[in-house]
Order: C-alpha cells, then sequence, then structure tokens
C-alpha cells in the first residue's frame, strides 16, 4: 500500500470514530439520533414516510420528559 492509501485509510476511520463518539455522545445526554431512525423506517417501515427532524425531535422530547398536561418539577 502507498502513502496515499495509508492516510486515505486512516483518514476514514477517523471519520468512523468521530461519528460514533458523534453518536454515543448525543445518546449519552439525550438527544436522539435521526439517522438510525431514518434507516430504520426505510429498512423496516419502506411505505410509510419518515417524519421531518423536527417532527422527530419534539416526539423524541415530549416521550422523554412527557407530553401535554405534565407538570413539570421546575
Amino acid at each position: 500500500m502507498n502513502l496515499t492509501g495509508r492516510f486515505s485509510g486512516a483518514a476514514s476511520a477517523a471519520g468512523e470514530a468521530g461519528r460514533y463518539l458523534g453518536r454515543t455522545l448525543r445518546l449519552m445526554v439525550g438527544v436522539p439520533d435521526y439517522e438510525t431512525y431514518v434507516a430504520h423506517m426505510r429498512r423496516n417501515h419502506p411505505d410509510q414516510e419518515p417524519m421531518s427532524y423536527e417532527a422527530f425531535f419534539k416526539e423524541r422530547q415530549e416521550a422523554r420528559y412527557g407530553g401535554k398536561g405534565r407538570i413539570g418539577c421546575c
């Protein structure tokens, strides 16, 4: 393998590691992963249109923190 191929492989691995780290950090703080949701919908429910990012985010926030009529602690 030449030097260019090694750098290309390293850059690819670093990019993949960065995506994985970003996904992990988002899940740790409770931010849902929209790309995973869209991939799931396309794979398992191809006849249904995935929610927009905004609708997905709102639905996940309501599922986590409670929806309408919820009295919060603060």
